[in-house]
């Protein structure tokens, strides 16, 4: 059983990235090397990356969002 385990949790981290996963705040966060904050802060502005509410209060990001936010900001110019 517990080879069963490992070879499942392989397959899963073997996986392609898929654009439609769901991330949490925490995770999005990490993606986008921002706090938690910055991004309730972005919600609660109208801006930021688009996300997905679940219920009432559940909050979640699609992977397809958070880079098309990142690519959004991408510009010919230095910084």
């Amino acid at each position: 059983m517990h080879l069963e385990i490992q070879t499942a949790m392989k397959r899963e981290q073997e996986a392609p990235l898929n654009p439609t996963d769901l991330l949490d705040e925490s995770e999005a966060a990490a993606t986008l090397n921002v706090a938690v904050q910055t991004l309730r802060n972005w919600r609660w502005r109208g801006e930021g990356p688009r996300f997905v509410k679940l219920g009432k209060r559940a909050v979640r990001y699609r992977r397809g969002d958070l880079d098309a936010f990142v690519e959004a900001g991408v510009t010919g110019k230095a910084a």
